[in-house]
């Protein structure tokens, strides 16, 4: 019964290795975009440090978990190498003020805030305990990650546009949502499973805006926001867990 639950779990996670890669290589028509026209045009880095950041902690709860963890180390690799790959380019090309900020950021949440949670989970916990520490660190995150999209639905609510709510991206997103809460749902892994939980519900009530605000007639703001600032790209991946909707391109995820 075990070695067929762990079967279960393991085509989940590979199916959301699949989907969450696609998640992940999402934003290149944008990075792409940046990089001919020499400029971020506006667009904000936080949701691709969010996402570095939130690769970072599935990584080192994956190495501490150790057993059933390789499809949470082969997704948060490949979503490390890619957001910093994304980061690079924008810290090249974007203006003075804009980069200046992202090293902010990064030096804040990636390299103190990341070091200072590795270090005092290292020396002031261990086994058992020091798994449960980062997974329900793992846990928090993801759930306030999977609740960005709170903001493009009042947004699609206040505009009656679905412009910043593509239905394939929140459609993929759900999928991987999903996928995610099988495979630490049959490793009995929750730190994983219920934050997916989450991501579901949102998914479901994007598609459902999207449905009902299709054909509504836009109303105007006074100040358009692009598409990537609202719902940038943040993969939780274990999501992987993972989320983020929209940008025209992604919590990747858990």
């Amino acid at each position: 019964m075990t070695m067929h639950r762990e079967s279960w779990a393991f085509v989940f996670g590979v199916m959301g290795n699949i989907i969450s890669f696609g998640v992940f290589l999402a934003p290149l028509p944008t990075f792409y975009q940046i990089y001919k026209k020499k400029s971020t045009e506006g667009f904000q880095s936080l949701p691709y440090v969010v996402a570095l950041f939130s690769a970072m902690l599935w990584i080192y709860y994956a190495f501490v978990k150790r057993e059933t963890a390789l499809l949470l180390i082969t997704i948060n690799t490949f979503g490390i190498v890619v957001e910093s790959i994304y980061l690079s380019i924008f810290l090249i090309y974007a203006p003075r003020k804009p980069r200046l900020t992202t090293i902010k950021l990064l030096l804040l949440l990636n390299v103190f805030g990341f070091g200072a949670m590795l270090l005092s989970t290292l020396y002031l916990s261990k086994g058992a305990k020091r798994l449960a520490i980062i997974g329900w660190i793992c846990l928090v995150f993801n759930i306030s990650v999977f609740a960005a999209p709170l903001f493009i639905i009042r947004r699609v609510i206040k505009t009656r546009s679905v412009e910043y709510m593509p239905f394939t991206l929140s459609m993929f997103l759900t999928i991987n949502a999903v996928m995610w809460f099988f495979y630490g749902l049959l490793l009995r892994d929750y730190y994983v499973a219920l934050p997916n939980t989450l991501g579901f519900v949102f998914g479901i009530i994007q598609m459902v805006m999207y449905l009902m605000y299709r054909n509504a007639t836009p109303v105007a703001l006074e100040e358009p926001v692009k598409a990537q600032e609202l719902n940038g790209h943040i993969i939780d991946v274990v999501k992987i867990g993972t989320m983020e909707p929209n940008h025209g391109g992604a919590v990747g995820k858990v």
